[in-house]
């Protein structure tokens, strides 16, 4: 069907008959049931969802009829889809009743879709998808209409109970929570945490599924939104604030507009530091209470299994030391309060989260390697090796080392490379590694013959 059939949204008014509209869906609710007042012991179903086809114009549309109808709808589209809506009802919206729980719209009209009038189909016109789809990108909202994490934190309980509009990169996505209510209805919950240049780790909260069917797939660190109208509450539990999708909500992922490409070149700048593990990281434990003894492929699954730091001792070959490299990749200057990488000339930090960044910068200088180590069920790869452990693993300074030669380095990374060593390892969650975890090398020697016989033994008594 050719594009120019559709009447535009901002056309729309209850005179016309027979509409066909075309869009890109913006936003979904779940299903909800009513008893049916005209069928006594009947439901009625809906659910309703918002398209949008031009940048200034969106609308929001409900589904009504009975559960084979709505559920077999909502379950054939998804936010993202283009769709085509024919002969749907136009009505005047009425904002004292349920379109106050819908989305703001620019529309003074709504559009009601039922099985025996209207028929919605996902759009097959491959000229009006092309034109719909950029449209997915763009804020419902004035791109310059929000708060920071910051100032929803500065702001505190004054913002209690508020709807807002918030831009931030989402740092990480948990898992999603099943309950049973007292009264037998079931319910979801999913918590994202979120992060700008201005706090470090925001709680959203999802509990539609809907929602939560939109976050899950997100990447963290490498995901911009713009949530229009969450609201915002206090949380007693936390003694913080809150951030909440609900009904009114709208989530932009990876928004096309300033604002948010600033955002995301500073998520992925940040994220590339390390300053967001490290913001994360739980305190080490020492070394002589760690007693446990994997293998690396042991580590790597009970490391995924477990979203806590696992601690361990692993006996593997060194099997990728890059000692011989330029000396500005082995020895690394740090910020001593957020450990974000910075060179020696800078006066200041330049993590926006640094807790000193309005300070003189206090930097230390020392080794900072990746690591790879293998046995013989897997390598473990770019773990991190950093003073003092390297001084006392290398059995040198970073001075010594900064004056041998080439040659010297050269020998030094061949003492260790493919030698058995003794690691004392902590591995924790990093959803920015292929892996999805990255470790810390804890203590490293090379191991005693006695110590690796005795380990062997006892991997073969495993496996007998």
């Amino acid at each position: 069907m050719a594009a120019h059939t559709y009447i535009a949204i901002s056309e729309l008014h209850p005179n016309i008959s027979h509409s066909k509209v075309a869009g890109i869906i913006i936003g979904k609710t779940d299903v909800k049931s009513f008893p049916d007042r005209k069928n006594i012991g009947m439901d009625r179903f809906t659910f309703g969802f918002t398209v949008k086809d031009s940048p200034d114009f969106f609308i929001n549309v409900s589904a009504w009829g009975n559960d084979a109808y709505v559920n077999g709808l909502a379950s054939s589209i998804s936010i993202g889809d283009c769709v085509t809506i024919e002969n749907p009802l136009v009505a005047t919206k009425d904002l004292e009743k349920g379109d106050r729980f819908c989305p703001a719209t620019p529309s003074h009209y709504r559009l009601l879709v039922t099985e025996a009038h209207s028929q919605v189909c996902l759009c097959a016109d491959m000229d009006t998808i092309d034109r719909l789809l950029s449209l997915i990108h763009l804020p419902v909202k004035d791109s310059r209409d929000f708060y920071s994490l910051g100032d929803i934190v500065a702001n505190g309980q004054k913002l209690d109970g508020s709807v807002i509009n918030i831009l931030a990169a989402v740092k990480s996505i948990g898992d999603t929570k099943q309950f049973t209510t007292s009264d037998g209805r079931r319910g979801q919950r999913l918590e994202v945490r979120l992060f700008d240049d201005s706090v470090s780790s925001f709680p959203l909260v999802c509990w539609d599924r809907e929602a939560i069917h939109l976050m899950q797939p997100l990447i963290p660190r490498e995901t911009v939104l713009f949530i229009a109208d969450a609201k915002i509450s206090f949380d007693s539990f936390r003694s913080g604030m809150v951030a909440t999708v609900n009904s009114k909500s709208i989530i932009t992922v990876n928004p096309d507009t300033r604002e948010a490409s600033l955002l995301f070149s500073y998520a992925k700048e940040v994220s590339e530091s390390g300053a967001l593990d490290q913001d994360d990281m739980p305190e080490d434990v020492p070394v002589e209470s760690i007693t446990d003894v994997y293998t690396v492929s042991q580590l790597m699954q009970k490391a995924r299994e477990n979203p806590e730091a696992l601690f361990g001792i692993t006996y593997s070959f060194i099997s990728k030391l890059d000692l011989d490299s330029s000396v500005s990749k082995v020895i690394k200057t740090r910020c001593s309060k957020c450990k974000f990488l910075v060179t020696e000339d800078l006066n200041s930090c330049t993590n926006q989260l640094c807790p000193g960044k309005d300070q003189i910068v206090s930097a230390t200088t020392g080794f900072d390697l990746l690591v790879d180590f293998t046995d013989h069920t897997g390598t473990l790869h770019a773990c991190s090796l950093r003073s003092p452990v390297a001084e006392k693993a290398l059995g040198c300074t970073k001075e010594e080392f900064i004056s041998l030669t080439d040659g010297e380095r050269t020998a030094m990374k061949w003492k260790f490379l493919l030698e058995r060593c003794k690691i004392y390892v902590k591995i924790v969650p990093s959803p920015k590694m292929k892996s999805g975890i990255r470790g810390m090398i804890l203590d490293c020697s090379l191991a005693d013959a006695g110590e690796v016989k005795q380990h062997m033994s006892a991997l073969l008594q495993q496996r007998l």
